[in-house]
């Protein structure tokens, strides 16, 4: 799975151009210690965001939302998705590799990788939609802040923010000649290495280059060989500046990544290792060894231009390109056997267009209006693979072979299957089969969000968001060489099926369709005091309908509408030097999206779960008494559910099960101390976060869970130098060695032997950083 160049090479890149970014300092002494006080800006939630379409602070924003600064994301070394989920109330984002995330907001779950299912979750990226789970993970490096906005979206950030947004805003090109590095290393071979340099490049232009690189062998021994669970990622960004006029301005973003890292560990609960053990936390035994693992690349072009046309009036534009190559190869099983393997080849390409109007004259009334396109095709192509003497083994197929012999090797003693007297169909030692689904859609969008303020405490918002989307879905199953017996004799739920699982298609089925919806929000904002402000929401979601093709024909699964209800309030204590934000919702679900298995195969497929609801409440503080002190606490209750009966009155499949992945509390905090001692300043930053017991799927299977767990981490430290320029420090991740799941049932539940997913082990380390 490594074709490309080796991990340290990779890295090593990195670090060459770091080394030639830090050997171009510009910026004066003085210019330094500005930077350094911007990037020491004390207040962590009074921060500029342009959730709404145009900058205000957090506080005066009538949503739930949680905005970082870059900084913060630095100081607590947050360095990929996970990370940022762990410190957000209300935010999960689980990440069984780069290629395989699931985003859940207030106990809704977007996971799918399928090319003809739309997110609830959206992941935006500069203002461009990033949201497909194959290409949505990208690493948060040189960030300007992140914004998560929880609560239906639609009207603010399109048709697939059903649930939430996830908003990563870079670093781009800028006036301050700046420059700046880390690097460092830790246990289990980690390297990391990244940084920036911004310039003038001539009158009115500026540019910026960042790049990111860090490698991480598996945490997991993997006894057929190598290593599971591990990273390697290699990032970069140019972005150009121009100025145009008094007022305008035009940026270019060019983001590349690549993905490589060793294969994830989807250990089996039930078929021991090679050493008789199914211990979910010891040497794991998947068999193809080094060739498990991802390779992805992740590439995307983004224009935004902003244009005053009159003192009330700014056109914004955004336009934005991307693509997604990924090939996993994984082991469904989780053990020795060669039974169940896997691989996803998923590919994709989008293009989108927004224009929009921005009105403020200074008056009461303010707002945008607008048009957009998106436009996306993308493919998911999934090989399977097995030796069907190991095949037949399995717990599904209720036959009584053990699947190990007492030696503790694969058991494929079983070469044939008797169906008549003196008749045995023979098992084959290699059988192959895939399937592809294929998405393409066209939308088209037309919205407008305007606010009136009746007087100087009431604001009123209404906004409104309709699409017309025309959708194409398809399906392709191949069959390759002599057929399978068991195919034949229908273990695979099929009878008279030459493959095993997937029923060959006469080359590429499709179907199409073509859907019109709306979707809004009214908002009532009231500030009580200078600081104290006050919101009442209410708004309409929608996750775009499905269309559902197999080698059994097509359906069309109903959009899956969501009517939320929300109240907060957001202020200050202490002198501001508290800031707090409390929220609480409710969400009424109808024809909720799930997966099923089907009746007529071995295989979960998209399907309307029926009713469902979801409530709760969130709370965050931020506390700074001094300069040399602050500290956070956020706290998340999630009560979401299936509803027992569906419309009609009839009893649900899933009547009272928790949402998969809905931890019903969450909690984290940190604190942040330093201390000056001579020229230099001491720190020191704990940070602890911790969630309730989860289901990891809808039919809430004990035993396919994960019970209530807790993480610290400390990052401890100096800066020294002048303004501080250069910091010397150390962390730990898991300081506990904590032993928890991320994740687990997966695909091979379906076959009787689900499998599991253990989470990162202690990590620890030291970074070295510079400014310039």
């Amino acid at each position: 799975m490594h074709a490309t160049p080796p991990h340290l090479l990779r890295t090593t890149l990195a670090a060459a151009t770091l080394a030639w970014l830090s050997a171009h300092p510009q910026a004066a002494y003085a210019q330094q210690a500005a930077q350094a006080a911007v990037l020491e800006a004390r207040d962590l939630d009074r921060i500029t965001v342009t959730a709404q379409k145009r900058e205000q602070q957090v506080e005066d924003v009538p949503i739930a939302l949680t905005a970082y600064s870059g900084d913060f994301l630095e100081r607590y070394d947050l360095t990929d998705m996970t990370d940022i989920g762990n410190y957000v109330p209300g935010l999960t984002v689980q990440e069984q590799s780069p290629n395989n995330p699931g985003f859940v907001i207030r106990g809704i779950t977007s996971d799918s990788g399928e090319s003809n299912v739309e997110p609830r979750v959206s992941v935006f990226q500069d203002s461009v939609s990033i949201s497909k789970s194959r290409g949505s993970v990208v690493q948060p490096f040189d960030l300007e802040r992140v914004e998560v906005l929880r609560g239906p979206q639609g009207t603010l950030f399109g048709r697939g923010a059903q649930i939430g947004a996830v908003h990563l805003i870079q670093n781009k090109a800028s006036p301050i000649a700046s420059s700046a590095f880390t690097i460092g290393g830790g246990n289990f071979g980690s390297v990391l290495a990244t940084g920036h340099v911004n310039q003038a490049l001539g009158e009115n232009a500026y540019g910026r280059i960042s790049v990111y690189g860090e490698t991480r062998d598996g945490a997991i021994e993997n006894l057929s060989g190598g290593d599971l669970n591990g990273r390697d990622t290699l990032a970069a960004r140019a972005s150009l500046r121009f100025d145009v006029g008094d007022a305008s301005r035009i940026d270019l973003i060019l983001n590349l990544q690549e993905d490589s890292p060793p294969g994830t560990d989807f250990r089996s609960g039930t078929i021991p290792n090679r050493n008789g053990s199914t211990d979910l936390f010891g040497p794991a035994d998947l068999n193809r060894g080094t060739q498990l693992g991802l390779e992805r690349t992740v590439h995307g072009i983004t224009a935004l231009g902003s244009f005053p046309l009159s003192s009330a009036w700014t056109l914004s534009t955004i336009t934005g390109w991307r693509e997604f190559d990924s090939l996993e190869e994984f082991d469904a099983d989780g053990s020795q056997l060669f039974a169940l393997e896997f691989a996803e080849d998923a590919q994709g390409k989008q293009l989108s267009q927004e224009l929009r109007f921005d009105y403020d004259n200074g008056g009461r009334v303010r707002g945008f209006t607008g048009v957009s396109l998106f436009r996306e095709d993308g493919s998911q192509r999934v090989p399977f693979r097995t030796n069907e003497r190991s095949f037949i083994t399995l717990p599904v197929f209720g036959l009584g072979i053990p699947p190990l012999l007492p030696n503790g090797q694969p058991n494929t003693m079983v070469t044939g299957l008797p169906v008549a007297p003196g008749v045995v169909l023979p098992l084959k030692t290699f059988h192959e089969e895939q399937y592809t689904n294929f998405g393409k859609t066209n939308a088209y969008e037309v919205f407008a969000d305007a606010t009136w303020s009746v007087n100087d405490r009431l604001d009123l918002t209404l906004g409104l968001r309709g699409s017309y989307e025309d959708v194409t879905a398809g399906y392709r199953a191949d069959f390759f060489g002599s057929p399978s017996a068991l195919g034949l004799l229908g273990l695979g739920g099929t009878t008279q099926n030459p493959n095993i699982l997937f029923l060959p298609t006469a080359g590429r089925l499709e179907a199409d369709d073509s859907f019109t919806s709306a979707v809004g929000r009214a908002v009532a904002a009231y500030r009580f005091s200078d600081g104290i402000n006050g919101y009442l929401s209410a708004a309409r979601g929608r996750r775009p309908n499905v269309i559902s093709v197999d080698a059994f024909g097509s359906e069309v699964i109903d959009a899956e509408i969501v009517y939320s209800y929300e109240a907060g309030i957001k202020g200050n204590l202490l002198g501001a030097s508290l800031l707090y934000d409390v929220a609480v919702y409710y969400y009424d679900y109808s024809n909720f999206q799930t997966t099923v298995q089907d009746p007529r195969t071995t295989l979960f497929v998209p399907a309307n779960g029926g009713n469902a609801r979801a409530a709760g409440a969130e709370f965050s503080i931020i506390y700074q008494p001094s300069d040399r002190f602050n500290g956070f606490f956020n706290y998340a209750y999630s009560d979401a559910k299936f509803n027992a009966r569906d419309d009609g009155g009839n009893a649900q499949q899933l009547a009272g099960n928790r949402f998969r992945l809905n931890a019903e509390h969450s909690a984290s905090a940190g604190l942040d101390f330093s201390q000056p001692v001579g020229g230099a300043t001491l720190y020191l930053r704990p940070s602890w976060n911790w969630r309730s017991q989860v289901f990891f799927e809808d039919q809430n299977t004990p035993g396919i869970e994960q019970a209530g767990y807790a993480l610290y981490s400390l990052r401890a430290g100096v800066r020294f130098g002048p303004g501080e320029r250069w910091d010397l420090g150390a962390f730990v991740d898991n300081a506990g060695d904590k032993q928890y799941l991320i994740d687990a049932g997966n695909t091979g539940r379906l076959f009787g032997t689900p499998t599991f997913i253990p989470g990162n082990p202690r990590l620890y380390g030291v970074r070295f950083s510079g400014r310039f």
